[in-house]
């Protein structure tokens, strides 16, 4: 009972740490990570522990997947270049300067553990950014780069982190030996995603009861990360690839009574789990401190120091010198991207090179080492470093950055929502044009009602038979319009959702689900 208790007065404890941050206008991640580290030097203050192997599938793979879920495939493609050099090269080379650093610092340490600890800090979170982005609305482009990169070099880096793992294992670390097994995680992952996916849409489809619905959304997201590891693949790009072929097929053929449930749970779960996960990394910090020797833990700290420097330089160093030859060659052969988009500029470089904030990926995969992991106690300690000094250093300085170089767009995401609201009324009202009847009226003037404008008050209307026959059949064609408009690239996700969530409250104020009861 005692821990039931503690459990809730620190869940308690964030909500209260992330409603201040919220006020200041900082990154909850921020204080909820200091909290967690003074919290761990309070006599008598809780200790809670994570089961190494459980540390990745519990708080990486629900929030990898409500992030996957989200991502717009077009957006992504459209931002190839700056993406891959983020995902790709800055992670390389930030998990190789980190081993350097750590081996000059530290000669005793194995090259094995070194890129072990290289891969836990290189790949950076876009929760964090994105709490403080989101507020001020900056231009897509940049929201579009920082979480997509958030998705896909959690993969590279973890690949790694796996790789040299299991190096230590061998007691050897060589690039022509880990080629194959990094070959295979690669192509397994991006063919097993999509093949689970078809299968858990398969047995959702055949669940009518909400609450049977959502658990086993959850249980199937944990349970697709832990194949995935067990049979060597990479849980971060399975899951990605799983996620996005359930985003891009799930819409038609999920009922607006389970879906928006559904997201209210999720939202509330991710939130949960990354809260607990800044927390719990804070509270380990007192127990490390308290194995090391004096001389040691100040060997430690410079190790920790010195690693913070270098993952903030070297992403800036080559995001900066990458936005310079981007910007040479739109001067040199002109700007002409695929749709309307924010052209790369010093400003935009700048964003994207300071928004490196480490979070939840790090943490987990610190605490996720084995127990006997050679210098583990300095890996999490570096890893609670890195993720606590870039989020104060860079968390506390992005807004004032941003509002600095006042970087604006056309809103592009607003001017697809316009089209795609427009698209799903004349699809809707040309379904039933042929009917003048009250009914009709009454159904026309709904739909008019909600996707003529952004505030809708009309009345459902009558509930009656051949209103819901109307109802349903003009639903079904406004869905089906912005379907096509997604998979045209009219639009893209973050219009498509919010075009989904209008039609799903249109149908629910509709009447109920004609589809399906509410059982299972």
């Amino acid at each position: 009972m005692k821990e039931l208790e503690a459990l809730i007065g620190l869940v308690i404890a964030a909500l209260i740490l992330a409603a201040t941050a919220r006020r200041v206008g900082a990154p909850y991640p921020v204080f909820l990570a200091l909290g967690g580290a003074i919290l761990a030097f309070v006599p008598g203050a809780p200790s809670f522990t994570v089961l190494p192997e459980l540390a990745l599938a519990v708080f990486v793979a629900p929030v990898l997947l409500d992030a996957a879920y989200d991502a717009s495939p077009r957006d992504l493609r459209d931002n190839w270049a700056p993406l891959a050099g983020l995902v790709v090269v800055v992670v390389g080379l930030t998990t190789f300067a980190v081993a350097v650093v750590a081996r000059m610092l530290m000669p005793a340490m194995p090259w094995a553990p070194a890129i072990a600890l290289g891969a836990v800090v290189a790949p950076p979170d876009a929760a964090a950014a994105t709490a403080v982005l989101r507020g001020l609305r900056p231009p897509h482009r940049l929201l579009t780069i920082l979480e997509g990169e958030s998705l896909l070099n959690d993969a590279t880096a973890l690949l790694i982190y796996r790789l040299a793992i299991g190096a230590v294992a061998a007691d050897s670390f060589s690039f022509a030996a880990v080629a194959p097994t990094f070959l295979f995680a690669v192509a397994g992952s991006v063919v097993v995603g999509p093949a689970l996916a078809w299968l858990f849409l398969q047995i959702i489809d055949r669940v009518h009861h909400v609450p049977t619905a959502i658990i086993f959304q959850f249980t199937s997201t944990i349970g697709v990360w832990i194949f995935a590891d067990r049979v060597g693949l990479s849980g971060v790009l399975t899951m990605v690839c799983y996620a996005i072929t359930i985003a891009r097929t799930a819409p038609e053929r999920t009922p607006a009574r389970i879906r928006i449930p559904s997201y209210a749970v999720w939202e509330t779960a991710v939130f949960v789990l990354n809260i607990l996960a800044f927390i719990f990394i804070g509270l380990q910090i007192r127990p490390i401190l308290d194995s090391l020797e004096p001389a040691v833990r100040g060997r430690y700290f410079i190790v920790a120091g010195a690693v913070v420097v270098t993952v903030i330089v070297v992403r800036v160093v080559w995001h900066m010198s990458f936005n310079a030859v981007i910007r040479w060659r739109d001067r040199r052969h002109g700007f002409r991207p695929p749709r309307p988009m924010l052209r790369p500029t010093v400003g935009s470089g700048l964003v994207i090179s300071w928004a490196g904030m480490r979070g939840i990926v790090s943490l987990a995969a610190a605490l996720a080492l084995p127990l006997s992991f050679p210098f583990r106690d300095l890996i999490v300690l570096t890893a609670f470093s890195v993720v606590l000094g870039t989020l104060v250093i860079q968390g506390l300085t992005l807004k004032p950055l941003l509002r600095a170089l006042d970087l604006q767009d056309d809103d592009p995401v607003g001017r697809e929502l316009i089209a795609a609201r427009e698209r799903a009324l004349q699809a809707g009202l040309r379904s039933f044009a042929h009917d003048q009847s009250p009914v009709a009226k009454a159904v026309r003037e709904e739909f008019t009602a909600h996707l003529g404008s952004a505030a809708p008050e009309a009345d459902p209307g009558d509930p009656t038979s051949a209103h819901g026959d109307i109802h349903r059949e003009a639903l079904q064609a406004a869905r089906h319009a912005i379907l096509a408009m997604r998979n045209n690239d009219e639009i893209g996700d973050d219009a498509f959702h919010q075009m989904e969530e209008e039609l799903d409250w249109l149908e629910m104020a509709g009447g109920r689900d004609e589809s399906h009861s509410n059982s299972g």
